[in-house]
């Protein structure tokens, strides 16, 4: 069975001078994003409670990973080793006697166990929010070019009622603009004289308003009232009127 090919040659089993350093190929599984995430990892997996922790057990198990780290030669953060230096001097602290019980003194560990609480809890949220779903993770935006096409203006279709409405406005405008000529009544002052004498004929009096007749018009109205006055000057007609502001009736004069 052909293993792999060097230079075209399939070879089938390694080669017995083949030199592979021990430390050649490493593969680390675990990867953290500081100190603290390191800390709560040994503590979780270990399924230890975080309010009571042993501090010498799990500052054992974090040197041995920081000496790990050293000797694989990777660069350490100068935070892993001021952790480091903090669980040792917690660890020391720990080992010395304690005071009497009357003395309320902190625990070493308090804030430590503080600053875990804080970090896991930003972990927590910050898992909650990675697995929301995300542009460009899991939703992809389907993105096409706009098809090319040409922009034509729709025009707005004519049926029959606009066209008879637009016959209907054709109509009525032609309606204002008909001419027509009006032609002038000829009157008469002198005719109506003759007629106003006629009407008072046989020494009656007539009132003022029967003489006058608003079917003629203004024209009419005017030239009426002028027959009269020059009646009046001719002395052919007198005027006569019992009260003030009463009816005004007229009469052909007596000779």
């Amino acid at each position: 069975m052909i293993e792999a090919r060097v230079y075209g040659k399939a070879l089938a089993a390694l080669p017995e001078d083949l030199y592979i350093p021990p430390d050649a190929l490493e593969v680390f599984l675990e990867a953290f994003a500081g100190p603290l995430d390191l800390l709560l990892y040994l503590i979780r997996k270990q399924n230890i409670d975080i309010l009571d922790i042993p501090v010498a057990e799990i500052t054992h198990q974090y040197m041995a990973y920081v000496e790990l780290m050293q000797a694989a030669r990777l660069d350490l953060a100068a935070e892993y080793l001021v952790m480091a230096a903090m669980l040792a001097e917690i660890k020391s602290r720990l080992l010395l006697p304690r005071p009497p019980p009357e003395n309320d003194e902190e625990d070493p560990r308090a804030e430590l166990i503080r600053r875990l609480q804080e970090y896991e809890q930003c972990k927590q949220a910050a898992e909650l929010l990675d697995a929301l779903p995300r542009l460009e993770r899991e939703i992809i935006l389907a993105q096409l070019p706009a098809p090319a096409f040409e922009r034509r203006k729709r025009l707005p279709e004519v049926t029959l009622d606009t066209l008879l409405a637009a016959l209907a406005e054709v109509i009525q405008r032609s309606e204002h603009l008909t001419h027509h000529q009006i032609s002038r009544e000829a009157l008469s002052v002198r005719l109506r004289m003759s007629e106003l004498l006629q009407c008072l004929r046989g020494g009656a009096f007539v009132p003022f308003n029967e003489l006058l007749s608003a079917s003629e018009g203004r024209l009419g109205l005017v030239v009426s009232f002028m027959a009269l006055l020059e009646l009046v000057k001719e002395s052919l007609v007198e005027l006569v009127q019992n009260a003030e502001f009463s009816t005004i009736h007229l009469r052909t004069k007596s000779q």
